[in-house]
């Protein structure tokens, strides 16, 4: 049985836990620009669905895409500031929100059909149905050795 798994992009194994550390503390004061959503990932006898929070991004700020056997979720939200109206008499006094990007790779199973990959995006949760194929099964041949 074969399933969906993360790919790793850090160069090193002590790399990830080592940034993880610094991210969430820096996290606590507003400082990172990358926030990685939360997915969970099911499965039925037909399919494997992947399940992505994204509070906040809409439609059209998140890419999925398939390359060699590998489902890649992306997004780099731009937040636009506008630009300040002398008349306008508001002060900034604290400003969190900010531009954000993310992204997320999972090596694809074997049997799953890429060609009927579909998506669907409401109310923040990105739904990927990752449809599976009958897998075709290595064939046996039957060797004879003669005996001299």
């Amino acid at each position: 049985m074969a399933y969906l798994t993360t790919r790793n992009n850090y160069r090193t194994p002590v790399v990830s836990p080592f940034d993880s550390l610094f991210s969430s503390m820096l996290d606590d004061w507003g400082l990172t620009s990358s926030k990685i959503p939360p997915v969970d990932i099911t499965e039925t006898d037909k399919a494997y669905i992947l399940e992505a929070e994204l509070p906040g991004y809409k439609q059209e700020d998140v890419k999925v895409n398939i390359e060699k056997h590998v489902l890649r979720l992306s997004s780099a939200k731009q937040t636009t500031k506008e630009e300040k109206d002398p008349k306008d008499e508001k002060k900034l006094l604290i400003c969190e929100r900010r531009s954000q990007s993310f992204e997320r790779a999972f090596s694809l199973p074997e049997d799953v059909d890429e060609d009927k990959i579909e998506g669907e995006f409401a109310n923040g949760v990105l739904t990927v149905t990752l449809p599976k194929k009958k897998v075709v099964q290595p064939k046996s041949i039957e060797v004879k050795i003669k005996k001299n």
